[in-house]
């Protein structure tokens, strides 16, 4: 038997069935360099590290690439990694609390095991990795990165009515700034659910007001 470890992306069952590994006893002969070279061969997978274990088991422990969000390009949803690596949503995919990047302005068709790094995506990661710095709460209730085509950038977070125009760079600054009133939002302790945008597009200041002001649109 072969016994799968490491995976959160995709059941151990699901593994298997890419790897046709899921009925060992058709293959006699079968090694460990041949199942490593298989587990390896996933999209999803950056390493395997495989051992036998005795007892005609074999233990393939699976390193996984790290995602860091769901890239949104004509109504397709991708993987993305920290290395910017465009991956396949496959069917069965397990993800939870992934922020969307959408309007990436990209130029052209993204092909998945490519590599995507614009300007825009960038900067997304950059705010991701500043939420990260600054409060588990934040990237955790980050929904949305809407890099509107080039423009000001605007996110979206779970649990909070107003959208936040964020702006383009200073991001580690901006969240600094986001996460001083962020216990004040979620604690429902200041006007920001009533409002319509939070703004951190200007220097040192927050501005919270009506989205007639903002120039935005849909």
């Amino acid at each position: 038997m072969i016994d799968v470890t490491g995976n959160s992306l995709l059941s151990e069952e699901e593994y298997l069935n890419f790897t046709k590994l899921n009925d060992i006893p058709q293959y006699e002969g079968l090694t460990l360099p041949v199942i490593k070279n298989r587990f390896e061969k996933h999209p999803y997978i950056e390493r395997a590290d495989v051992e036998y274990a005795g007892n005609n088991k074999v233990k393939v422990v699976l390193h996984e690439k790290k995602i860091k969000a769901v890239l949104l390009d004509n109504g397709e949803p991708y993987f993305i990694t920290d290395e910017f690596q465009v991956l396949p949503v496959l069917q069965n995919s397990k993800f939870v609390d992934l922020p969307i990047i959408s309007n990436a302005q990209i130029e052209k068709q993204v092909v998945p095991l490519s590599t995507l790094k614009t300007e825009g995506i960038t900067e997304a990661f950059e705010i991701i990795d500043a939420a990260k710095l600054a409060n588990a709460e934040i990237l955790n209730s980050l929904s949305e990165i809407n890099l509107r085509s080039g423009g000001d950038i605007v996110l979206t977070f779970s649990g909070l009515k107003p959208p936040v125009i964020y702006g383009r760079g200073q991001a580690a600054k901006k969240m600094v700034y986001l996460d001083i009133m962020w216990q004040g939002i979620v604690e429902g302790k200041n006007l920001i659910d009533s409002s319509e945008y939070i703004d951190l597009r200007f220097a040192n200041e927050i501005f919270v007001g009506t989205t007639e002001k903002t120039g935005l649109s849909e």
